[in-house]
């Protein structure tokens, strides 16, 4: 079967984050794709299941290293971007993804791709800010204090930490057995880290996620965690505004650098929450 690898959330090939795409041309077990994704071992790996559409889109599975989940902002812009321009030869502006949490549409504008993502649900804070600081590796005075350590999600959840300033952020260093400590004690989690502050004057934010997969490696583009920070900024007022239009920096410290658009509202109590950017093809393969 073929596969494709794309960068998404990149302005250039080799930046952003690497996905693999696979066109199975016979049906896979899920322990197949999993055995697969592992072999590939990039942060996610996506597979079209069918060139039919049902109901509308495009059956789609998305593997980890070690688990199958519901949903990943990235593989979903990128799965999305292959099929535009394999599969659909660019006759449609919108591809719709059926994932586990449901239809995910992504529109396409030139190179730019935009995924709509579901309604924020909002968790559990964190009052222990020397908890979260421990698992980070810097001050508890790094970690703002006048906004929540909370559990967002819409998809796939994290527990959003704002930090004082983008040197914090470029400090973070997950310490591994504070983290498990975390993760066993607390909720297991992604972390996402953020600052009002960028490398770029034209950006307004640098963030950072650390994922809990074990090896707790870095993730260097999240459209997820992301769209949750979209919805953390507008629940609590951030940036004193019902609307909010973002260039986010992430992958910096990786030296991935990576730029995600959000577009994001809350109105009358409702979400629209929008997460783009560019993705380019990288290279294509044939898996034996």
């Amino acid at each position: 079967m073929d596969f494709y690898i794309v960068d998404v959330f990149a302005e250039e090939k080799c930046q952003g984050n690497q996905l693999a795409v696979f066109v199975p041309d016979h049906e896979l077990t899920a322990a197949e794709m999993q055995q697969i994704a592992k072999e590939i071992n990039f942060s996610e790996t996506s597979f079209i299941l069918s060139s039919k559409q049902e109901n509308g889109g495009y059956d789609v599975r998305i593997f980890t290293p070690d688990v199958e989940v519901p949903f990943a902002g990235h593989p979903t812009l990128g799965t999305a971007y292959v099929i535009n321009k394999i599969i659909d030869r660019n006759e449609e502006t919108e591809i719709i993804l059926n994932l586990e949490v449901g239809q995910i549409p992504v529109s396409i504008n030139g190179d730019k791709l935009t995924m709509s993502q579901n309604k924020p649900l909002f968790g559990m804070t964190i009052k222990e800010t020397d908890i979260v600081a421990n698992v980070l590796n810097i001050k508890q005075e790094d970690i703002r204090t006048d906004y929540p350590i909370q559990l967002v999600s819409t998809g796939l959840p994290c527990i959003i930490v704002p930090l004082k300033s983008l040197d914090a952020v470029k400090r973070c260093a997950i310490h591994h057995s504070n983290f498990q400590h975390f993760i066993s004690t607390m909720i297991k989690c992604n972390l996402l880290v953020f600052a009002p502050e960028a490398e770029k004057e034209e950006n307004d934010l640098r963030v950072r996620v650390f994922m809990d997969d074990p090896g707790f490696f870095e993730d260097p583009a999240t459209g997820s965690a992301n769209g949750n920070l979209a919805g953390y900024l507008l629940e609590h007022q951030f940036f004193q505004a019902s609307k909010i239009n973002l260039q986010i920096e992430q992958g910096y410290e990786m030296q991935r650098p990576s730029l995600i658009r959000i577009d994001a509202e809350k109105i009358n109590g409702k979400f629209h929450i929008h997460v783009g950017g560019k993705v380019f093809f990288v290279a294509k393969g044939e898996w034996m």
